[in-house]
């Protein structure tokens, strides 16, 4: 089984600058993606950052040149580096991760229980 513990959330101003931490544990074996993703009051939770195994990363375009994702290996930790904050990005900020197995499809392995962003005009 496999853990996920999200840090890093907080209230900052727009403009500010903040970094999520997701600390994965467990049974780690398989090839894994991780991915950052959000949910703000009201609305559907959306894909905000990835990055898999050998390290290729996707954006949202809504976070394209703010945002940066990074993993640790050593550490088995995923990075999500928030710059120039909006009050658009007030969500809860959810930490996932996907296991591939000989090749095969993508599937959830496991979600973290989220840390809340808020930011104040």
């Amino acid at each position: 089984q496999v853990q996920l513990a999200e840090s890093g959330g907080g209230s900052v101003q727009a403009g500010r600058s903040l970094r999520l931490s997701c600390v994965v544990s467990g049974n780690l074996n398989c090839a894994a993606r991780m991915s950052w993703h959000r949910q703000a009051p009201g609305k559907e939770r959306e894909f905000v950052s990835g990055i898999d195994a050998d390290g290729e990363v996707k954006y949202a375009d809504f976070v394209k040149a703010r945002f940066s994702i990074s993993q640790d290996n050593t550490k088995n930790v995923v990075y999500l580096q928030m710059n120039n904050l909006k009050p658009e990005d007030t969500a809860v900020y959810f930490c996932r991760r996907d296991c591939r197995y000989s090749g095969g499809s993508w599937i959830l392995n496991a979600w973290g229980p989220g840390t809340q962003v808020t930011v104040t005009s």
